[in-house]
C-alpha cells in the first residue's frame, strides 16, 4: 500500500510541473473535486452476467489545457465496481481438480479500487458560460479491496468472502465519454456528463477463468 501511495504522490507532483508550464503559455491547469454514482456489471467468459450493481466513485479530478480546445484529463479517485454473476466452479468455494464435476455458483462481487485514469479531453469553445466535450483514454485501477457472496444450488456459501487472494491487483479499461461544463462565477464550473469504462484485462487469478467488469458512470465534478 505504501509503494502505491508513493507512486500516486510522484505521479500528481509531475503533473504539477507539467501544469506549471502549461500555465506559462496561458493554458492553465484546472483542479476539482467528483462525487460519481457507478452502474456495473460482470462479464465472465464462462458464465453469464445476472445483473447490474450500484457503486460509487470520489476524489480529485485535474485538466491539464496543452491548447484551447484540447486538455490532459486525469484523476485520482476510490472507485466500487459491483455486479452479479453466474459461474461455474469458483474459487475458493469450489475444490480444485482435474476430475471436479463443473457446479454453477450464483456470485455477487464488490470491488474497490485506486483509479488513475489518463485520458484526452476534446473541447468546444466556450459561448454563454458553458462547453461540451468529448473524452477518451485508459483507466488505470489498483485494487484495494474485494469482497464476494456465493450461493450455489440455492444455498449460502460465501457470505461477505474477502477474494483479494483470488482477484488482480491491476486492472486496465478504455474509457470513453462526454458531457458539458458550466460555469458558475469566476474560474468555478460544474461537470456533468457520462463515461463507459470497458475493463479488458481478467480481474481473476485463477487461470481457468476470464472474467471482466465493466461500468457506466454518471460524472459530477467541481472545478475551481
Amino acid at each position: 500500500m505504501r509503494k502505491i501511495t508513493t507512486i500516486l504522490l510522484l505521479s500528481f507532483i509531475s503533473f504539477g510541473v507539467y501544469a506549471q508550464d502549461f500555465a506559462v503559455r496561458n493554458y492553465g491547469f484546472r483542479l476539482g473535486l467528483t462525487a460519481t454514482p457507478t452502474i456495473g456489471w460482470i462479464k465472465p467468459e464462462q458464465g453469464k452476467t445476472e445483473g447490474v450493481g450500484l457503486g460509487f466513485s470520489y476524489g480529485l479530478i485535474g485538466d491539464f489545457n496543452f491548447a484551447p480546445n484540447y486538455s490532459f484529463s486525469t484523476a485520482l479517485t476510490i472507485t466500487t465496481i459491483n455486479g452479479k454473476s453466474t459461474e461455474v466452479n469458483v474459487s475458493p468455494y469450489h475444490a480444485t481438480s482435474s476430475n471436479a464435476i463443473p457446479v454453477s455458483y450464483d456470485l455477487k462481487y464488490r470491488m474497490q479500487y485506486i483509479d488513475l485514469p489518463l485520458t484526452i479531453k476534446l473541447k468546444t469553445l466556450k459561448a454563454d458560460g458553458k462547453r461540451w466535450y468529448g473524452q477518451f483514454g485508459l483507466s488505470n485501477s489498483f485494487m484495494i479491496g474485494a469482497k464476494q457472496d456465493a450461493i450455489r444450488s440455492s444455498a449460502q456459501v460465501g457470505d461477505n468472502v474477502n477474494i483479494t487472494d483470488y482477484s488482480r491487483f491491476y486492472r486496465a479499461g478504455l474509457i470513453i465519454g462526454g458531457g458539458g461544463e458550466f460555469d458558475i462565477s469566476g474560474n468555478t464550473s460544474i461537470l456533468a456528463g457520462l463515461t463507459f469504462n470497458n475493463g479488458f484485462t481478467n480481474i481473476a487469478k485463477d487461470g481457468t477463468r476470464d472474467v471482466k467488469n465493466h461500468y457506466l458512470a454518471l460524472n459530477f465534478g467541481l472545478f475551481f
